[in-house]
């Protein structure tokens, strides 16, 4: 890394800042619409290729298996080839593929195809962050945080929406291959607008002294309980969404497939309470904060046995409202734990956040199939039980009070944008992926 040409980052209200903040807006709506455009499409799937709901919801579990084991791996590419490569060949690879899923002859070539789509996501939420620190002026960072994260969160949302939608009005492979299409155009601008590494220069990296640090971590028993608390929450929430759409296509619903998909505007409820939920950890303490979380999460999966579709939305926006805070504070708290190589503590959140994802997702599938929907609600509801025990342990041993910044070294591999002062604070409250960062979410280091 240099600075040898005096340049400090770039600038809110500079063309450089304008472009560089479109570009990691498009490369979070690229990577989570090629992530997540599928999810909305499991009932399509059982029904044109005559796979049961447990096998159609490998289409989304395979994809986050093979992410979360490429996660660490693409971080340390990118020490050695540098940020900007690693996102670009990350972001056009993985779209190109999903050209031409939507023509996979069998199930099991769709399957395939996700599996190479996990392997090349990782690169962008693996790097995007630490490219962000890197390149950007302090005072912009949140900002450009933010259009960052707001990208990854329109992304998902757009994935899920637009094929769904689309069922109306085409078959379902050409409503799939118009998002995978648009994915690809996101995909194109960000490699059009991306401004090369000028703060971080590639190196080479010890594979030996990467492991032994995060060896480290896993020693510590506070990110093992966070790290487990990632594991838990997605796969539950994940476990609740792949299989909602075949809950409301039944009886006693039996809605139209279009007004299914729409279920996922949902996830706007997660965007805010992220905000929330970062705010109050600083007043009253981020275990205290999580622990509510995981219990609104409980109390909106409860009310989703109702019959009423009313009532049962309100269920599912409570648990998504309570999944994305609990994310939201744990996300934060691993890397404010962490006193070295903060980007690989927040890598093995996500590893574990994604494995998750992909084996508690996958697993609930037989309780779907052998009980219906409430034998998805008590397969989940044990999932939170055993989360709460987890954040238990927390509050008992390492109750944190008010999550003031941290005065832990940050990880000499990433620069402090300037020195320290009130103009250079920057208060960020993202949705749900500011454990790419390895920053607390109150702070930017």
């Amino acid at each position: 890394m240099t600075q040898a040409d005096g340049f400090r980052g770039h600038r809110a209200g500079t063309a450089t800042y304008r472009r560089a903040t479109l570009a990691l807006f498009a490369a979070g709506m690229a990577n989570f619409m090629t992530l997540w455009y599928v999810q909305g499409l499991l009932p399509v799937f059982s029904s044109k290729f005559s796979v049961t709901p447990t096998h159609a919801a490998l289409a989304v579990s395979v994809t986050t298996a093979l992410l979360a084991v490429t996660i660490v791996p693409a971080g340390m590419l990118s020490e050695r080839f540098g940020r900007v490569p690693v996102m670009t060949f990350s972001a056009l690879s993985s779209t190109i593929v999903g050209l031409i899923l939507p023509w996979s002859p069998t199930f099991e070539v769709l399957v395939a195809g996700r599996a190479l789509q996990g392997l090349l996501c990782a690169g962008v939420p693996a790097v995007a962050m630490a490219y962000l620190v890197e390149e950007f002026d302090a005072r912009g960072l949140g900002a450009a945080m933010g259009t960052y994260v707001a990208g990854t969160s329109v992304g998902g949302l757009t994935g899920r929406l637009i094929p769904t939608l689309g069922l109306d009005v085409m078959p379902w492979n050409w409503a799939f291959q118009s998002v995978t299409v648009l994915a690809a155009v996101f995909a194109v601008i960000f490699v059009w607008k991306v401004p090369t590494s000028r703060n971080f220069t590639p190196r080479r990296v010890s594979v030996r002294q990467s492991l032994a640090e995060l060896v480290a971590h896993l020693r510590d028993r506070t990110l093992l309980c966070l790290f487990g608390v990632g594991f838990l929450l997605l796969g539950a929430f994940m476990a609740v969404y792949n299989y909602l759409a075949y809950h409301l296509l039944n009886a006693p619903f039996s809605l139209p497939a279009s007004l299914v998909g729409s279920v996922f505007v949902l996830y706007l409820a997660g965007t805010a309470s992220s905000a929330v939920a970062g705010r109050c950890s600083d007043r009253f303490g981020r275990a205290r904060i999580l622990l509510a979380a995981v219990l609104v999460m409980g109390a909106g999966l409860s009310i989703t046995l109702s019959n009423s579709l009313g009532i049962l939305l309100l269920g599912v926006a409570l648990t998504t409202t309570g999944f994305f805070a609990a994310h939201s504070i744990a996300s934060g708290w691993v890397p404010a734990r962490a006193t070295t190589n903060r980007s690989g503590a927040s890598s093995l959140y996500l590893l574990s956040y994604y494995l998750g994802s992909a084996l508690l997702g996958a697993l609930a599938g037989p309780a779907f199939a052998a009980h219906g929907w409430p034998g998805l609600v008590v397969y989940v509801a044990v999932i939170l039980a055993v989360a709460v025990v987890l954040t238990l342990v927390l509050l008992w041993t390492d109750s944190s009070g008010p999550s003031h910044p941290t005065t832990a070294a940050a990880d000499p591999r990433y620069p402090r944008p300037s020195a320290p002062g009130p103009e250079n604070e920057t208060e960020v409250h993202p949705a749900a992926h500011l454990s790419a960062c390895g920053l607390p979410p109150n702070r930017v280091e």
